[in-house]
């Protein structure tokens, strides 16, 4: 019983492996190596004289061509040198397939550009491993142009992205530095860089931030940085740059992570906002001074009012009397802080420096907060040291009363808030306020510490915060050459902890 023949849906057609030329006067040859070869699945193209086989590669270049030398008008070797000559075939492999085997024969068909000579009469497996060593060569030489295309390509790319930039570096006016990720070390500067700090480009190149003592609080600057670290840009945060001549800046700052030369690097983008700063900050205090006179007399008639000396109110009218008292009492709280914020940043505000210990100031707070934290349903827990220090007293309560003022509003009912100390080797007071509160995001645990920021738009109003608070605490721990900070986890609490110098 004989097999069926396969149906044409079931014969694959086999991929072509190479595109071959032969070109030889005999036909004889011709269809010898054309059938070998279409058997083995080669594309083979045959062609008796030479000028039409140089056409015919020149037109449709091969892979390979296969070239007789004996042949009538135009011999192997003219043949040879002609493709050579032209640009679209001078790289494709030739072998010479030829009766005549001299060595002298040989050696000409190597020097007009042959890669390979096979003697007549051949052997096919002879023919067909030189094939495929020459095919495999020449692809490897095609993928390695290729390549060394593409590497071209991407080193012009580059080269042409690295002048853009280094021409839009050096021409910008924004203050602009490349520091080293691993230690702040500068790697390049702008020429606006150079005039906001005062410094010249060797004084800076190769020094680290810290040598130069450039922020004032380097913690801030390490908070920023901080944020490259968990993958996000850090995008204007206000610093204080410090200069050659030890003046003060008030900048903005933006950092992104890049890699130069191998290595992790910060691009330091720079906005001086000095001269804004200062124009704010006389139109707050002017506005403030003059806000408070007018605050003051109205809160004075709205308490004779409630009193009832000029008439009583209906229950109506005792309410909306009891929210502009309330409203008003904010307004002035807004006032005064806005007005100590002011005073502790321009150093009007001396510090009154007195010998007092710790524990006793813990102890004042909590007095000062159990009525507000009894009302919130939240208890206080203490764990003091009786350490004492060198410090403007009123002003540390006062930084202590604002950190459990914030952690008493943002607990929840039935909730515990933990106000501890402890003594750190360097004599450095280590204060901790613990909440269990709504916690805050990550992207808002510095920005808090801004004037008028608050962890929710909301907050002001819900809550009665000013939103200055954490900012004067701030001040008042920078002027102790203190520090402070927060660490939190959203729906989990918030940890306010605070450095003191003990002297």
């Amino acid at each position: 019983m004989s097999a069926s023949a396969p149906s044409p849906q079931t014969v694959q057609k086999k991929a072509v492996r190479a595109d071959i030329l032969v070109i030889d006067d005999t036909p004889e040859n011709l269809h010898l190596l054309s059938t070998l070869l279409n058997e083995r699945n080669y594309k083979v193209r045959s062609v008796t004289k030479g000028v039409t086989g140089i056409r015919g590669a020149i037109a449709a270049p091969p892979d390979l061509i296969l070239l007789d030398i004996n042949m009538p008008e135009m011999n192997g070797y003219e043949v040879c040198e002609q493709l050579k000559a032209n640009e679209s075939t001078c790289d494709i492999p030739v072998i010479f397939i030829s009766a005549l085997g001299d060595v002298l024969d040989k050696v000409r068909a190597f020097n007009v550009g042959g890669v390979d000579f096979i003697t007549k009469p051949f052997q096919i497996e002879e023919v067909l491993a030189r094939i495929r060593t020459h095919l495999t060569l020449r692809r490897l030489q095609l993928e390695q142009q290729a390549q060394n295309l593409r590497l071209q390509q991407e080193i012009s790319d580059r080269r042409r992205a690295e002048e853009t930039f280094e021409k839009s570096f050096l021409a910008s006016p924004s203050p602009i530095a490349i520091t080293t990720l691993r230690d702040y070390r500068f790697l390049a500067v702008n020429p606006s860089f150079m005039r906001l700090t005062g410094y010249a480009k060797a004084a800076i190149l190769d020094r680290t931030t810290a040598d130069l003592k450039l922020w004032p609080e380097p913690a801030l600057y390490q908070s920023a940085i901080s944020q490259l670290a968990q993958g996000t840009r850090c995008e204007s945060q206000e610093l204080e740059c410090r200069t050659q001549k030890g003046e003060y800046r008030t900048v903005l700052i933006s950092l992104e992570r890049i890699t130069l030369h191998g290595e992790s690097c910060v691009l330091n983008i720079i906005n001086d906002i000095t001269e804004r700063k200062r124009i704010e900050n006389e139109f707050i205090s002017v506005v403030s001074h003059e806000l408070r006179t007018p605050m003051h007399s109205m809160v004075g008639a709205l308490d004779l009012l409630s009193t009832g000396e000029l008439g009583e109110l209906s229950e109506q009218g005792a309410q909306i009397l009891s929210v502009a008292t309330t409203n008003a009492e904010r307004l002035i709280r807004l006032v005064n802080d806005i007005l100590d914020l002011e005073r502790l940043k321009s150093g009007e505000t001396r510090l009154n420096r007195t010998h007092c210990n710790i524990e006793d100031l813990f102890a004042q707070t909590v007095d000062a907060m159990r009525a507000m934290a009894d009302e919130a349903d939240v208890t206080l827990h203490v764990q003091a040291v009786s350490v004492p220090v060198f410090v403007d007293c009123d002003r540390i309560l006062q930084t202590l009363t604002n950190l459990l003022s914030n952690a008493i509003k943002f607990s929840l009912p039935g909730g515990t808030i933990l106000l501890t100390a402890a003594l750190e080797p360097d004599d450095i007071l280590h204060i901790r306020v613990i909440d269990q509160g709504r916690g805050i995001p990550p992207d808002r645990l510095e920005s808090i510490f801004e004037r008028f920021q608050q962890v929710d738009a909301s907050d002001a109003r819900k809550k009665g915060g000013t939103g200055l608070g954490l900012a004067i605490c701030r001040k008042i721990l920078k002027q102790h050459n203190g520090s402070i900070w927060a660490e939190s986890a959203v729906g989990e609490g918030s940890t306010f902890h605070v450095r003191l110098p003990v002297e």
